[in-house]
């Protein structure tokens, strides 16, 4: 099966939903650091595409209104089931980031949380989010990277093959894609694994952005 469609996606997170916090709780800090460096403000709406399990709920502040979702169903309804613990106001659905049935111009901030080394088309991921967000909207990424101006060894074109079917690329570079956006970067941080997680605050400019 090819691993660059949403089918494959989907089929592979409903898979792992059962058992899927127990490995990714281990990244629970570049979460929370990510959305700490958003300043979240009450009453601010927020955009969570591929909220997974909804592990990024319990590090929201209060008073937000959210809208998050997932492509695969059972990752959603975990979601819902989180979200409601936590009492979030949320509207969680089953959503594909690459083209999202939501208003321009109507978030406040949105979270890209290991999402963007995941989706087939993280290009139009990121424009999609660029397209929704308000003038001047932060985006808070947590991911890893390949840097904009490096070329991938042997052994790590090697293991991005294994890991691409598995989980995720590990050589997909974010310069290209917030140029592809008009976001721009505002701050970056290395957060896990010696460097190899950052997060990332960027920006959504509040003129001559094509969105």
């Amino acid at each position: 099966m090819n691993p660059n469609t949403n089918a494959w996606n989907r089929l592979r997170y409903s898979l792992y939903a059962p058992f899927y916090d127990v490995v990714a709780r281990r990244l629970d800090r570049g979460r929370r650091r990510s959305i700490e460096l958003l300043d979240l403000r009450p009453g601010e709406r927020v955009l969570v595409p591929g909220c997974g399990t909804g592990l990024d709920f319990g590090y929201l502040p209060p008073g937000l209104h959210v809208t998050a979702g997932d492509l695969a169903p059972t990752m959603v309804r975990k979601a819902r089931a989180r979200a409601d613990v936590l009492g979030l106001d949320a509207d969680i659905r089953v959503m594909d980031a690459h083209a999202l049935e939501l208003p321009d111009g109507h978030f406040d901030a949105a979270l890209l949380h290991l999402i963007l080394a995941v989706v087939p088309d993280p290009e139009a991921a990121i424009c999609e989010v660029a397209r929704v967000l308000k003038p001047d909207g932060r985006v808070g990424v947590f991911d890893k990277f390949l840097a904009d101006e490096a070329e991938p060894s042997l052994l790590r074109r090697a293991a991005s093959a294994v890991t691409n079917v598995v989980a995720t690329d590990l050589n997909r570079r974010l310069g290209p894609l917030l140029d592809a956006s008009g976001l721009e970067l505002v701050r970056e941080q290395p957060v896990l694994f010696g460097g190899l997680f950052k997060v990332f605050l960027i920006r959504k400019p509040l003129t001559n952005n094509p969105y």
